[in-house]
């Protein structure tokens, strides 16, 4: 059994009911749908997490569902900002604490303006990561956007 996340371990002292799923990932296949796929989970129900910069505001984080894409435009409209980009893969790391394909909401090494799509309600529970590659957590929508003091926006194509 892998050992607890940081992530995991900051949702449960907040008293959050997570439960977890291990799955083996491929290094060429690091897809949301993947993980969806791996642990069984319909791809609108588990969310990946994106790392934005706004022109006015910064670094931004985007929890979407694997199946979707992130629209800029509305990203930036629910920030408060004109503009908003992806940030390079290379500076997750730095930003955040995570890898690629183990980005969590939970946990960043900093506290970023954290948007969900609103679609996460639609759900008892969502899947994201749990901040290791083939760990995801599944936990109560609501329940995870007040840990991360997320905001609920329209943000998908």
């Amino acid at each position: 059994m892998a050992t607890k996340t940081n992530a995991v371990r900051l949702a449960e002292q907040a008293g959050i009911p997570v439960r977890e799923r291990f799955y083996e990932f491929d290094e060429k296949d690091l897809s949301g749908a993947h993980a969806a796929d791996a642990i069984g989970m319909p791809q609108e129900q588990v969310f990946k997490t994106l790392v934005a910069r706004g022109e006015k505001t910064g670094i931004n984080v985007f929890c979407i569902p694997v199946c979707c894409e992130l629209d800029l435009k509305k990203a930036a409209k629910a920030a408060g900002d004109k503009n908003m980009e992806l940030v390079a893969v290379k500076e997750l790391l730095g930003l955040t604490g995570y890898i690629r394909g183990g980005c969590s909401p939970v946990g960043m090494k900093k506290k970023f303006p954290t948007f969900f799509d609103e679609t996460c309600i639609l759900w008892d529970e969502i899947a994201v990561s749990a901040g290791a590659r083939g760990h995801q957590m599944i936990l109560p929508p609501e329940a995870l956007a007040q840990l991360v003091g997320a905001k609920l926006a329209d943000i998908i194509q």
